[in-house]
């Protein structure tokens, strides 16, 4: 059943992403927002924090972000206006192709964030916490080093930075939590 939820959930997450990129917003921000590559990565992070077994969690992140990319080409190829929708072999092999850098890029990165969420639920690893805090404070510095920009970036990127500390912080504060009082449930230290 997991699963099943993860390929649901990816394939709406990744629709509503290109149909966002798709939107003429004031300031473009929407486009901007769209063109994140950490909230794909916090996708397989959240589905492998809802095991507690390794390679399900991997799994499951990786099912997720490859439905996510099914429904992301999909809302590539949608009809424009009322027309039906034309899907072909053509029309798809031009989308994966075209994209294949980020398909790989799923296959590699989801079960490791998949692994990752499933290791900060079982155990509150600080390296789960900061591989999702640091693909969301850093991508913005990464993005201006190597030249791309967005339209509506100066919107979006310090709102990533925000939500990647507030994040950080609130690994912080669970993690110290966990630590200190335990969760025998987790497998970690009892409270004495």
């Amino acid at each position: 059943m997991v699963f099943v939820v993860a390929a649901v959930v990816g394939f709406a997450f990744g629709g509503a992403d290109q149909y966002l990129g798709g939107l003429m917003t004031p300031g473009l921000w929407t486009v901007s927002l769209s063109q994140l590559s950490a909230p794909w990565l916090v996708l397989p992070f959240l589905v492998g924090c809802s095991q507690t077994r390794r390679r399900r969690a991997a799994l499951a992140g990786l099912v997720a972000t490859l439905s996510g990319l099914a429904g992301y080409f999909l809302m590539i190829m949608r009809p424009t206006g009322a027309g039906p929708w034309n899907i072909n072999d053509h029309e798809i092999h031009y989308v994966l192709m075209t994209n294949v850098l980020y398909v790989a890029g799923g296959f590699v990165t989801a079960p490791i964030y998949g692994w990752a969420g499933q290791r900060w639920r079982t155990h509150r690893a600080w390296a789960s916490a900061a591989l999702v805090t640091g693909a969301l404070c850093c991508e913005p510095f990464v993005l201006k080093l190597i030249g791309r920009r967005y339209p509506g970036d100066e919107m979006v990127w310090p709102v990533e930075i925000l939500i990647g500390i507030a994040l950080a912080a609130l690994f912080l504060t669970i993690g110290v939590a966990y630590r200190r009082h335990g969760n025998p449930e987790l497998g970690g230290p009892t409270a004495t």
